[in-house]
């Protein structure tokens, strides 16, 4: 199978960049599975696991949306937000995870659920790339 370059980029800097025969991503639309020579696309993206596969090899990157935008012989993420499994801090993820959920929880009519919401996906995304790694 045919590699190509692939890359994630948030504002801070480069995230990820390799070599790959195929990237999973879950755009708006659905998941996407793009390979070399794939028509030229540019997708918003979901909070989710972007992975990126070469062989028997698979690595994981927690994005929090952002834009995908495929090439032929390229794929580029712009992401608000990206780690991979190495930079999760899980601790920090999971009490993410609960400060958000006791938020979703609390009937306080001050609460912006869609913002808590948002921030549930991120953190339960952001376990899973951890766990899936290990």
């Amino acid at each position: 199978m045919r590699t190509y370059e692939a890359s994630v980029v948030t504002p801070d800097g480069p995230v990820y960049h390799g070599e790959v025969e195929m990237v999973i991503a879950k755009a708006k639309s659905g998941e996407l599975g793009i390979l070399y020579g794939h028509i030229p696309l540019v997708a918003p993206l979901e909070i989710g696991a972007v992975r990126f596969k070469k062989g028997e090899q698979e690595d994981l990157v927690a994005v929090s949306g952002g834009i995908l935008e495929v090439r032929s012989d390229q794929v580029t993420i712009l992401a608000q937000a990206a780690e991979t499994p190495e930079q999760i801090d899980i601790r920090r993820a999971e009490e993410a995870k609960q400060r958000a959920e006791r938020r979703l929880q609390s009937h306080q009519d001050d609460i912006d659920f869609k913002r808590a919401e948002l921030a549930l996906k991120r953190a339960i995304n952001r376990i899973d790339v951890y766990h899936h790694s290990r």
